[in-house]
């Protein structure tokens, strides 16, 4: 039967301790970039299905130099001064 040493143990515990820490500051420096790079292309993949499924984004071109504002109707606002009745109240101990 085979028995563990106490060296093995140690090496194993120190390896898989060495690993750990290996990667997590791997990731730390390198996360995002990886991160940045899956989801571009995973972008990349979306607007490939949703063109192929809507044809792509048809828009109408716009003409340069035309310029286009929207105003808001004025609204006329007034405030109701006569809102209710003022009650005088008195605080009781």
């Amino acid at each position: 039967m085979l028995e563990a040493s106490l060296s093995g143990v140690l090496k194993t515990v120190l390896i898989v301790l060495l690993v750990y820490f290996g990667l997590k500051i791997f990731f730390r420096f390198f996360g995002p970039l990886i991160l940045k790079w899956f989801m571009k292309k995973m972008g990349q993949k979306f607007e490939k299905q949703f063109n192929q499924q809507f044809g792509g984004a048809q828009r109408p071109p716009e003409k340069n130099g035309k310029v286009t504002i929207d105003k808001k109707p004025k609204g006329n606002k007034e405030s109701n001064k006569n809102v209710g009745e003022y009650i005088d109240y008195e605080e009781i101990d």
